[in-house]
């Protein structure tokens, strides 16, 4: 299996042929891959390449990295492996939501002293 290649900062209007067409100046592309959001649809300005050997990959990485694409200099270098990351229980980044979080509570207007409310 070849390496897979990072690349970032792309310009965003990039599309996986453009990132295919760029790399296959070092070799033969297996797969390219722009990261999208999954709301949106917009790049994230970051992708994934896969070329068909490591001497290609290694290649592609050489040339690209630093170059210009679209006004922007790419990062290209090898990918990686993807970290495992748990899945949140809940929603709101897996703690409770709701409640007083900071002393809350309702708080007297009475500049005078007492504890009237």
């Amino acid at each position: 299996m070849a390496k897979r290649i990072y690349v970032g900062g792309l310009p965003y209007s990039t599309v996986e042929e453009d990132l295919e067409n760029l790399f296959a100046s070092a070799g033969t592309v297996t797969s390219a891959t722009v990261v999208t959001d999954r709301y949106t649809g917009q790049s994230k300005g970051f992708g994934f390449v896969e070329m068909e050997n490591d001497d290609q990959a290694d290649a592609a990485i050489q040339s690209l990295n630093g170059t210009m694409l679209g006004g922007r200099t790419l990062t290209v270098n090898e990918a990686r492996p993807r970290e495992e990351r748990p899945r949140n229980s809940g929603g709101y980044g897996g703690g409770g939501y709701g409640g007083n979080r900071g002393g809350g509570g309702y708080r007297s207007n009475n500049r005078g002293g007492g504890d009237r409310w």
